[in-house]
């Protein structure tokens, strides 16, 4: 009796939001491959079935997953300087997405509608409406910000080398890019090389670029 009376307190303790709260943790420890309904259910110390009481399947708990990570990224503030509340809502993103190495290939590869990314796509698209975008720009400016954030993060997730390995990699790498087949290739790796060019790849400086261009098209 006392063990079923156990068992009943954890159940009526258990909610979606745990539910999800522990998905992240073991999605953030082991990536998806790693998340099932058992693992969950050992996280939170229940049985796997009474996770049904609370999410339908996988699918349920994987919109909900990516859904709780858009809740920790910056939404942007409609109505004041665009172009600040962009920078600042994509390295928001960025960090947020580094934070959680699974999250990008869920957000780009799913369809995502719940609150969190629904208020976060609103906010957006309310931000660069409201500084003189028309709906149209406003999607095209949002995707390409979007993509070049979720590129570079991916790119930066999967690099196989770390920035103080760099110069090494470059030295081991030279005699597979003679001087007379690939010249300027062979040129920005003599640059690591002596390091007097570092190689490291810059969020800001790619946003920049992507940001000036979008602010020609608004003043167009």
């Amino acid at each position: 009796m006392a063990k079923t009376k156990k068992t009943d307190q954890r159940r009526g303790s258990l909610r979606k939001e745990r539910v999800l709260e522990a998905a992240v943790r073991i999605a953030d420890q082991g990536g998806i491959d790693a998340l099932t309904m058992r693992k969950i259910a050992q996280k939170l110390n229940v049985e796997a079935m009474s996770l049904y009481n609370h999410v339908a399947n996988k699918d349920e708990i994987l919109d909900g997953i990516v859904d709780a990570v858009v809740g920790e990224i910056d939404v942007p503030a409609v109505g004041g300087d665009w172009r600040v509340a962009m920078q600042r809502r994509a390295t928001s993103a960025h960090q947020v997405l580094m934070q959680h190495p699974w999250a990008t290939m869920l957000i780009v590869s799913r369809v995502n509608s719940g609150p969190a990314m629904l208020r976060y796509a609103d906010a957006t698209i309310g931000c660069l409406v409201e500084a003189g975008f028309s709906y149209p720009a406003a999607d095209y400016a949002w995707n390409a910000i979007d993509s070049f954030v979720y590129g570079f993060t991916l790119q930066k997730l999967n690099f196989p080398f770390q920035p103080d390995q760099y110069a090494t990699v470059a030295t081991q790498y030279l005699p597979m890019i003679p001087a007379d087949e690939y010249p300027y290739l062979h040129s920005l790796s003599q640059q690591v090389i002596a390091l007097r060019h570092d190689g490291i790849h810059e969020l800001d400086f790619g946003l920049e670029l992507v940001l000036d261009g979008l602010e020609a098209m608004r003043r167009r």
